[in-house]
């Protein structure tokens, strides 16, 4: 691993020897929580990584759960199963959502009231980065 100085001052770290084994650097985001954690790791960008702390010990584990398979209900309308959908597809499937919820005189979901409890969701992760990673309640949330 070697250090490096940045031009705004910063500095950065860097493991050479993953690098020069030809593997890139890998970037996982895991979210634990009281009950379970999901992961995704985006060397792997068609598989999400599950785990369901509910579950009797032997059974408990992170479950891969690979997301581009033809059971999948977006899939239909792009690649054969196996093939990455790019972080565009997503705002694709979003209005495509939409569109047929209306055609249908349907509630659209996600709902308004459910942007909103996301939106809360990101403030309680910034309240809680700039408290150091102190608990943080979640507003209309459900404590149990």
């Amino acid at each position: 691993m070697f250090t490096a100085r940045f031009a705004d001052g910063s500095i950065g770290s860097f493991e050479a020897s993953r690098f020069a084994l030809g593997r890139k650097n890998a970037l996982r985001v895991e979210v634990n929580g009281t009950t379970g954690a999901v992961a995704f790791d985006f060397e792997e960008s068609n598989i999400l990584h599950y785990y369901d702390g509910t579950e009797p010990g032997r059974q408990q584990g992170f479950r891969r759960i690979i997301v581009t398979e033809a059971d999948h209900p977006y899939v239909g309308a792009w690649w054969p199963p196996g093939h990455g959908l790019g972080y565009e597809h997503g705002f694709t499937h979003q209005v495509v959502d939409l569109v047929n919820a209306i055609a249908a005189n349907q509630q659209p979901t996600p709902s308004f009231a459910d942007a909103l409890q996301v939106q809360r969701v990101l403030a309680a992760v910034e309240e809680s980065s700039e408290q150091h990673s102190a608990w943080t309640t979640v507003p209309g949330s459900d404590p149990a």
